[in-house]
């Protein structure tokens, strides 16, 4: 146990030994033991680093990166080949490869994607292709699996995708196939997470009356976190009683689950009574998910004698920080403009041989940008090259916006310069936030240049990247382009 955050002589606060009366629940898992926090703007994603290659790719380069390529251009292959119709023999282990892909990275239009009409019969519903599914159905080889289905269906409800999900139940119907629990539970999430709970509900009361498919304690964790997330907590007593009629008891999971939506939803009475369910309970004792979640829920309130107050107890409870317990503790004492603390933190980390990650840095360079404390800001961007962390596009996201505050365009015409120069895939929040400080600048030929940069690197441009411009544009007094760019808009979206 681990009583103090600095050293085991000098603590940042102390441990008192009070009672462990409430109730902790975490939502970030990983080894550590120290606070921190990691900030949901953290989750970006990059351009794989060579770092990241396996030995093999290490030992032959040449041979590893052709044979990336090879797997590229037989995805992509596949991508052109999921319009026609003439394709049904293809090698299975491409066209299942490029499903693969399609669902690791979230791209629900490719995965399943509507290109031309093709009718089948389901209750009289005429339902549109897909693409790279509807390719692997139209294969002579293909086999309706619950498997492909379940993670289909995972992805559409990741994606939000509800309507697209109870069309895919559909077509497993078509196919004969009987779903299996996973199925089930996929399309529970899929309507949950859209906020569509009496669907959600429905199914699972559907899951019940068919055989070999009754609803277990994963179905019903997450029809529990759809419930907290859409700040339903009248649904959970109903839920509960359903659970117990058929013989289902909560877990650890389950609990971490409704601690986090009271956490969110600042319901911090009901969150620690439930902790202290779990103190007095034999079978689901809190763990360091429970830790975290309560360091997050006490933290993003700015409730910080609280949160430092649970960071005390947990470890009284043989719970040892991670990690992620560190990196929110450090955005806490960051939002809270704590900054000696927050400092505190990274050097305890430190000694402790806790190496401190991108998003500890991150957090740290975004803190002191936000409080216009430029100077500590570069000092740990330059600290963070000489650790050697490769700076990836939430780094530069907030190096822009705090030179662009302060109203130094050099600096950010440098850090443009770096991006260039780097192996970091500009996104969308990055384009968005240099067409915002070149807008503000008043420096609309480059604001344009950006806009079309982004579209040639493929990056989407969202409404913000649309509001940001045509702000800019009536700043400037352009008020025409900014009302062709409106019409665009508006256009755009009535022919999605």
């Amino acid at each position: 146990m681990e009583p103090y955050l600095h050293s085991q002589n000098a603590p940042i606060f102390p441990c008192s030994p009070t009672s462990l009366t409430s109730t902790v629940i975490s939502m970030a898992s990983i080894r550590s033991s120290t606070p921190s926090f990691i900030s949901s703007s953290h989750s970006r994603s990059l351009k794989r680093s060579s770092g990241q290659s396996s030995d093999a790719l290490q030992r032959d380069p040449k041979k590893g990166l052709s044979r990336i390529l090879r797997k590229d251009a037989a995805i992509k292959a596949i991508e052109r080949k999921a319009n026609s119709k003439k394709y049904n023999n293809l090698w299975p282990k491409a066209v299942l490869e490029a499903l693969d892909e399609a669902i690791q990275e979230n791209l629900w239009e490719t995965a399943l994607k509507k290109d031309h009409l093709k009718r089948f019969s389901f209750k009289g519903v005429i339902t549109k292709s897909f693409k790279i599914f509807g390719l692997l159905r139209q294969q002579q080889w293909y086999e309706p699996r619950c498997q492909t289905y379940t993670k289909l269906l995972m992805l559409l409800s990741k994606c939000r995708q509800p309507e697209q999900a109870s069309l895919l139940f559909q077509i497993m119907f078509s196919e004969g196939l009987k779903p299996s629990i996973d199925v089930y539970t996929a399309l529970v999430s899929a309507y949950g997470q859209s906020g569509l709970l009496h669907k959600a509900i429905s199914t699972v009361v559907e899951m019940k009356s068919v055989s070999d498919c009754k609803p277990d304690v994963r179905t019903y964790s997450i029809l529990i976190d759809c419930c907290t997330r859409h700040r339903r907590f009248d649904l959970l007593k109903e839920i509960f009683a359903d659970m117990s009629y058929l013989g289902i008891t909560c877990n650890t999971v389950t609990y971490n689950t409704i601690i986090n939506g009271f956490g969110k939803a600042k319901m911090f009475e009901q969150m620690e009574s439930l902790l202290l369910e779990m103190i007095e309970s034999d079978s689901c004792p809190p763990d360091l998910i429970t830790f975290n979640t309560f360091i997050r829920a006490y933290g993003n309130s700015e409730q910080i004698e609280k949160m430092e107050k649970w960071y005390n107890e947990f470890q009284l409870m043989g719970i040892e920080p991670d990690i992620w317990t560190y990196n929110t503790m450090i955005t806490s004492y960051g939002k809270a403009g704590m900054y000696d603390k927050m400092v505190s933190v990274l050097n305890f980390m430190e000694k402790r041989f806790f190496s401190p990650t991108i998003v500890t840095m991150n957090t740290i360079i975004d803190v002191f940008g936000r409080a216009g404390n430029i100077e500590e800001m570069e000092e740990y961007f330059k600290k963070m090259k000489f650790q050697g962390m490769k700076p990836n596009s939430v780094t530069f996201c907030s190096l822009v916006n705090a030179y662009g505050k302060s109203g130094n365009i050099e600096k950010v015409d440098s850090i443009l310069r770096q991006i260039e120069n780097s192996d970091v895939v500009p996104d969308t929040p990055l384009f968005n936030c240099l067409i915002n400080v070149y807008g503000q600048a008043g420096d609309v030929r480059k604001m344009g240049d950006l806009f079309l940069e982004m579209k040639e690197n493929k990056c989407e441009p969202d409404g913000i990247t649309f509001a940001t411009m045509i702000r800019a544009l009536k700043a400037q007094g352009m008020t025409e382009a900014a009302q062709r760019l409106e019409n665009k808009l508006i256009v755009g979206r009535d022919d999605e």
